[in-house]
């Protein structure tokens, strides 16, 4: 009976292409959908697709984007996918580094056994799919037959090279000899060990497992990017700046990359999965996470506290004994429902606190230095030892691609029609027009010396950031009003979001309607 279990797990198993039966499928992988030939200069897209550099759609202009303030960005295309058809930015459009190198590597390959098989021609036979490729009707239309010497591998690799093969078309092979089948072999075996040496992550140095394509064109595992960027926003082999979300939720693998592992080395990609769940088994990542309901912190700021109650101390002492990090939250003070958890003690929207320097005195309190790492929500809770414990959901803001969206929808809005409604003044205001009356208002308030800006404030969180999506942060660390209102940037998705807050806690000041 068990070896019956085995034998039917193990059948149940991706099983690779066949160098000789499945030639065609084969050259598929390596086809531009576009111009059908075998990838040159191949650019994969945000979303995933990958096409060559000259098949890229020609760029326009794209209208209300202001943030971010990129020459790159200005630029787009409509994607020619049809499972995807969005706008993408020039920018984040570039050479894929390790399919480039894939396919200078296989047409080597290619090369180096073509120039010794000179004498051994191969059949080909077209199977034309009418209501897919040609226009015209079956009975007006003979398929085309092509000798091409080398196996059925070099043979339709040729073909494709040529552009005498369309990527939907399939084709068969009268005629085979058996010498044709031990080429196609060898060509296969060097054609792996070439791929195997290209797809290695340059974070962890082996197999990449769901290859994930920055927009400057390097590939790696998607979690070893996700942990890159848990420490860095930038790429870790060009250092660009990566305005990606860093749990990767929304960014799509390298289809094109996914599709020739599996095909051409399932049993390795499934092997090298089982290795990282195996690493990975046991390990609680974000469950049991230590809450310390108290006050408010926010991502890229500092947060002071002075830890005395016992049971704290211990949650303290836990944290600095591990990956000195525990969550912040606020104190529900008005006993408002949180979501699915119903009426706790906390609001349910927190920052993830990194500690950076703890001070314990003789009398047992400890002065500890924090910095926020990334917002998060609560999503179940427990009390371990008088403190709370709980998991949690990483926030992330939305992609470029749909911050500009909003963008480009909200300013393109018809005027308010009432004179006084600051609201919709504020929604149809540009991103870097709701950022610059933020620093304007700073501007101003600093040449009225207000307390809120006095120097021992900007030496604790340092000078308004230039970033739109950090300002906000800054702005409510200093900005002397209610809790309530500042937690209200916890929750939101996008840079827009939270600076049509501020922007609205200014008109609020400035009109003293608060």
């Amino acid at each position: 009976m068990s070896q019956d279990g085995d034998a039917s797990e193990k059948s149940a198993l991706p099983t690779a292409l066949a160098a000789h039966e499945d030639a065609r499928e084969l050259i598929r992988l390596l086809q531009c959908t576009q111009c059908s030939r075998p990838f040159r200069n191949p650019v994969t897209l945000p979303c995933g697709n990958s096409i060559c550099k000259e098949c890229l759609p020609e760029a326009h202009e794209r209208e209300h984007i202001t943030y971010p303030d990129l020459p790159g960005r200005k630029q787009g295309f409509q994607c020619p996918f049809e499972d995807c058809g969005v706008e993408h930015p020039a920018s984040d459009c570039n050479i894929d580094v390790t399919l480039a190198k894939l396919m200078e590597s296989i047409a080597e390959v290619v090369a180096k056994h073509s120039s010794v098989v000179e004498s051994l021609p191969t059949k080909l036979e077209e199977i034309v799919m009418w209501d897919e490729v040609m226009s015209s009707q079956p009975s007006s239309e003979k398929p085309h037959i092509h000798h091409l010497a080398g196996g059925r591998l070099i043979a339709t690799y040729t073909l494709a090279a040529q552009g005498s093969l369309n990527h939907k078309v399939d084709v068969t092979y009268p005629e085979t000899a058996e010498q044709d089948k031990a080429m196609d072999i060898a060509v296969l075996q060097e054609v792996l060990e070439t791929t195997q040496r290209e797809v290695d992550c340059q974070v962890c140095y082996n197999l990449m497992l769901d290859p994930v394509t920055t927009f400057c064109g390097h590939t790696l595992c998607r979690k070893c990017l996700a942990r890159v960027l848990d420490h860095s926003l930038h790429c870790p082999v060009c250092r660009r700046g990566l305005a990606i979300p860093p749990s990767l939720l929304r960014q799509p693998s390298n289809k094109t990359l996914v599709n020739l592992l599996n095909g051409l080395c399932p049993e390795v990609v499934a092997a090298r999965a089982e290795a990282v769940e195996l690493e990975e088994r046991g390990t609680t990542g974000n469950s049991s996470v230590a809450l310390f309901v108290c006050t408010l912190g926010f991502p890229n700021q500092p947060t002071f506290l002075r830890i005395f109650e016992p049971r704290y101390r211990l949650m303290l002492r836990r944290c600095l004994e591990g990956s000195r990090q525990f969550g912040m939250l606020m104190y529900n003070r008005y006993g408002e429902p949180q979501g699915d958890l119903g009426h706790v003690h906390f609001y349910q929207y927190g920052t993830m606190l990194q500690i950076v320097h703890a001070q314990m005195l003789a009398d047992g309190t400890s002065l500890i230095e924090t910095r926020g790492l990334y917002r998060f929500r609560v999503t179940s809770h427990a009390v371990l030892d008088g403190y709370s414990v709980g998991d949690v959901e990483r926030i992330d803001d939305v992609n470029l691609a749909e911050e500009e969206r909003i963008e480009a929808e909200e300013t393109s809005l018809p005027p308010p029609t009432e004179e006084g409604d600051i609201t919709g003044q504020i929604n149809r205001m540009s991103t870097q027009e709701l950022l610059s009356l933020g620093q304007e208002f700073i501007v101003r308030m600093r040449g009225r010396s207000a307390n809120w800006l006095q120097q021992r404030v900007l030496d604790i969180h340092g000078q308004p950031s230039e970033d739109a999506a950090l300002f906000p942060y800054w702005f409510a660390s200093v900005l002397p009003i209610s809790e309530e209102e500042k937690y209200k940037l916890l929750g939101t998705r996008t840079v827009r979001e939270r600076l049509k807050i501020t922007a609205t806690w200014i008109r609020r000041i400035e009109t003293q309607r608060w």
